[in-house]
């Protein structure tokens, strides 16, 4: 009877993605409350679920939803980061340690990258498997917790591993940009490794669309005085160009 109950609650995670304990217990009148629990207890402990709060959510449901939150992203002002990052490999030099930061910016910009001998750096699982299909170029991936959305390592093991490694040309991503807050990350642990980077590299090169202008998230982890350049598309309000001048960034 075990058995079966539990290929029921497989195949309704299968059917719906998700389980209430309520209904279980509807379905399941003669097994305690805390029989079904443990059931669910067992299916996360396979790998199967994660538990919530009355019930459970398959993860094969959780990181669809992830990858679908990233891929609507790519899809967002794909010309203008094109663009951006055409305009940001000219700074590739050969033979150079260079970050790259995650995103889908960055992405663009690593597809942009000229197969040469320059030893690259980078937080984004998927931006390294992208940079590997290169030839020439030294890849190395971050190691760290795995961000679903952002598709990117941070938190302590990431920046142990970023200590030890000299970064000449850092190319970072932002979420937000303000005047009065700077660049701006969601996550505290990855504006954390981002602070981390700008502290390591000779020169940062910020890649951001202007439709991140105006936009503030919790973090901050860099101000316009703290990058070299800033690499956007053609639409950098006024102020903006005249506070970057005055900071002595280079808006391209």
């Amino acid at each position: 009877m075990n058995i079966k109950r539990r290929d029921v609650i497989k195949d309704l995670l299968n059917a719906k993605g998700e389980v209430i304990l309520t209904d279980l217990e509807t379905m399941f009148p003669d097994c305690s409350s805390m029989t079904l629990r443990r059931d669910l207890k067992y299916f996360e402990e396979k790998g199967i679920v994660k538990r919530t709060r009355g019930g459970a959510v398959a993860l094969s449901r959780l990181s669809m939803a992830a990858e679908d939150i990233y891929s609507r992203r790519a899809l967002e002002n794909t010309s203008a980061k094109t663009l951006i990052a055409k305009k940001a490999v000219s700074f590739v030099e050969s033979g150079r340690s260079v970050y790259l930061d995650s995103g889908t910016t960055l992405m663009i910009f690593a597809k942009q990258i000229p197969d040469d001998y320059v030893s690259l750096l980078t937080s984004g699982p998927n931006i390294a498997l992208e940079l590997i299909k290169k030839a020439k170029p030294n890849v190395m991936l971050i190691g760290g917790q795995l961000s679903r959305n952002t598709i990117s390592v941070s938190g302590a093991n990431a920046a142990s591993f970023l200590h030890s490694i000299n970064i000449d040309t850092a190319f970072m991503a932002s979420s937000g940009f303000s005047l009065q807050n700077g660049f701006t990350s969601g996550t505290y642990s990855e504006c954390e490794l981002k602070r981390d980077v700008l502290k390591r590299a000779s020169k940062v090169i910020m890649l951001m669309d202007s439709t991140k202008i105006d936009k503030s998230l919790p973090y901050t982890f860099s101000t316009l005085e703290e990058i070299d350049v800033l690499v956007s598309d053609d639409n950098i309000p006024q102020d903006i160009r005249i506070a970057a001048q005055k900071a002595g960034v280079e808006v391209i």
